[in-house]
């Protein structure tokens, strides 16, 4: 029997969700996470679609998504077949990483979006894998909370709805995260994805790699004494490791940078991204993978 096909409506809002096949982890490290976000990122800004909110799961992900004109499908199909093509490529394995396809319910009221967003933001204390969402690195419940976020993320839609100022809507939040939803409100916005085992509260979860100043270890190097010396030791310049060249000991020398820099705790991936010119996503391929990658 055909597929009922999906509902597009232009400026629609929805809770959409991608479920490892077999319920089986979709990331592994803390790479993996930025690079799922990376992608995102790109989708968005491709399809000229909004996320409202967001918590990434270890074999799941969930995001409150408001279209544009293009339909939810093709932002989901971008992101998903993209980042299972990144992970097959840095871990061998057969079979599809996503389960069938994406699960989506559109959401149709301001209410409801409001109970969305508590709803997704809840999912890792509802997993026992966090007591408080705060507690929690990979979801945006901290962005409205005021404690910054990614540039991808558009947290102005749920806090006006909750008041202005900033102050009085991130302190009207607060008291939304403290209510319990009732089971209707958790039908409204919910997506069946049927019951899988649990993570245990035992596990802790992975951490957000650190940025900015609490990234850099006490007396580390900096990135550019750190290009410096790999440049030396490869034979290469500082100059082609800043450049756009594909050449493979430019490559290789990037890759070199970006594994001694996090090592040594001189910055975050995303901060060598920066430096080098380059994507996060990009940075990750070349440390994961031993043999030097087309960079985009």
């Amino acid at each position: 029997m055909p597929r009922p096909r999906r509902v597009h409506v232009p400026g629609g809002l929805h809770h959409a969700v991608l479920r490892g096949n077999h319920r089986q982890p979709i990331f592994d490290c803390a790479h993996d996470y930025l690079d799922f976000e990376a992608l995102l990122a790109e989708a968005l800004a491709r399809y000229e679609a909004t996320a409202l909110a967001y918590c990434w799961m270890t074999n799941h992900v969930h995001l409150a998504i408001r279209v544009g004109e293009a339909p939810l499908g093709a932002v989901m199909a971008n992101v998903a077949s993209r980042y299972a093509r990144r992970r097959q490529r840095a871990v061998p394995t057969t079979g599809h990483l996503f389960e069938r396809r994406y699960r989506a319910r559109l959401i149709d009221t301001d209410r409801y979006l409001l109970v969305l967003v508590r709803y997704i933001h809840l999912n890792p204390v509802r997993a026992g894998m966090v007591v408080d969402p705060r507690d929690y690195d990979w979801s945006s419940h901290r962005a409205y909370l005021g404690d910054g976020g990614p540039g991808w993320l558009t947290t102005s839609p749920v806090l006006g709805l909750l008041g202005a100022p900033d102050d009085a809507a991130r302190e009207a939040y607060r008291r939304l995260m403290g209510e319990a939803p009732s089971d209707a409100d958790r039908d409204a916005v919910s997506v069946s994805l049927k019951a899988g085992r649990p993570r245990r509260a035992t596990e802790a979860p992975m951490r957000r790699p650190a940025t900015g100043a609490e990234s850099r270890t006490a007396g580390a190097p900096t990135l550019d004494a750190l290009a410096a010396a790999t440049a030396v030791r490869l034979g290469v310049t500082v100059e082609q490791i800043l450049s756009r060249g594909r050449s493979a000991q430019a490559v290789r020398a990037r890759a070199e940078l970006a594994r001694h820099a996090v090592a040594a705790g001189a910055a975050t991936l995303s901060e060598v991204a920066r430096h080098l010119g380059r994507s996060p996503s990009t940075v990750s391929d070349l440390l994961r993978r031993r043999r030097p990658v087309d960079e985009t």
